[in-house]
């Protein structure tokens, strides 16, 4: 199996790490994770690794590298990240259906778990695969993110701890969220009804990432006005932008009307396949209309990604070494890095959409 070589640089001192997270509400904490406090801490940030062009089942990867990868991995993991001074609430959103949503929410919630961060992933597609990737229960009678947004009970009922990652925690879907969307019509503030529930959940938390259905629907509408950040995988694939400027505007009607702070933070390419010359084609027009918003870091096309799923693991327990664990590693190190009020009064429009875009 083939993987690319971290590049040699100078590491640049981070910032010292800060979190209002550190002020536990008066519920206990199911799963208490390390925390650094606040005060003059800092940590060396390594230099950006370049895996974006990897591609596995190399025959040709030298015998022990797979184990080498792993273990560097762990380490960069273990190195920390600074945490941001409130909690980033982070919509995964695309309604084009297998770009990468629930792989990318809870490979990208994993990794920054194990950067140290706390985090919460509620799983709103009623498929539940993010739940299943975790590792956690939701079958029909586990309490779940329907409950909340239906019968108004509050998240810190429903929040499961995620087995082997500390500090990573998931509030499951069910089967019944599939009528979700018509029994919150008749409902008051059906718009906010996830927004509130988070407000009100006690515990602390670094980020909150939200695994929307591939549909504009109210589920994630909520999910719109419940955030702050929109983050979307596009796949490197010949209808990559196909619908994209029906997400955007949805983005923009819900700034306008139900949340100011709403912005497409983060774009993710998936499925990069370094050996075609469509992948590099996708990702340059990408590029070009959306600029710093894309990630450096591109996800590779990884068996070991879709395998991971089948055990009820991310790829970054399932297989570390892997080119597509190093490539979560990276890109959640630089969501960690930006600053999530940089690009917040920029529009999504502004951004010239090819011809044919829908």
């Amino acid at each position: 199996m083939a993987v690319c070589e971290a590049h040699e640089g100078t590491a640049e001192e981070s910032e010292p790490l800060r979190s209002d997270a550190n002020l536990a509400g008066p519920m206990a904490d199911p799963v208490p994770g390390p925390r650094t406090e606040s005060g003059d801490v800092s940590r060396e940030t390594p230099p950006p690794m370049d895996v974006s062009s990897g591609y596995e089942g190399d025959p040709s990867a030298p015998v022990g590298r797979a184990a080498q990868q792993a273990v560097e991995a762990m380490t960069r993991a273990g190195e920390g990240l600074p945490r941001p001074e409130q909690t980033r609430v982070m919509v995964v959103a695309n309604q084009k259906g297998g770009v990468g949503k629930t792989t990318t929410t809870v490979n990208l919630a994993a990794s920054l778990a194990l950067h140290g961060a706390r985090v919460l992933v509620i799983d709103l597609d009623p498929q539940g695969n993010a739940s299943t990737a975790l590792g956690v229960d939701h079958h029909s009678e586990v309490p779940s993110i329907y409950d909340v947004l239906v019968d108004s009970k509050p998240l810190s009922d429903v929040v499961q701890p995620v087995p082997d990652i500390e500090g990573l925690f998931c509030a499951p879907a069910t089967i019944d969220l599939a009528g979700a969307e018509i029994e919150l019509v008749s409902l008051v503030a059906r718009e906010s009804r996830l927004q509130r529930a988070i407000s009100a959940y006690e515990q602390p938390l670094d980020y909150v990432l939200i695994d929307c259905p591939p549909s504009l629907g109210l589920l994630t509408v909520n999910a719109l006005v419940a955030g702050a950040e929109v983050v979307i995988p596009i796949q490197c694939e010949y209808y990559a932008l196909e619908g994209l400027g029906q997400l955007l505007r949805n983005v923009e009607l819900v700034r306008g009307h139900l949340n100011p702070d709403l912005h497409v933070s983060t774009i993710i390419l998936t499925m990069y396949d370094g050996r075609t010359r469509l992948a590099s084609q996708v990702a340059d027009e990408v590029r070009t209309h959306f600029g710093k918003e894309v990630l450096r870091t591109n996800i590779p096309r990884s068996v070991r990604i879709s395998e991971a799923p089948s055990y009820g693991q991310t790829v970054l327990t399932y297989d570390p070494g892997s080119s597509g664990s190093l490539s979560y590693l990276e890109a959640a190190r630089e969501i960690a890095l930006r600053d999530p009020h940089a690009q917040q009064n920029q529009s999504a429009q502004q951004h010239g959409m090819p011809e044919g875009t829908q």
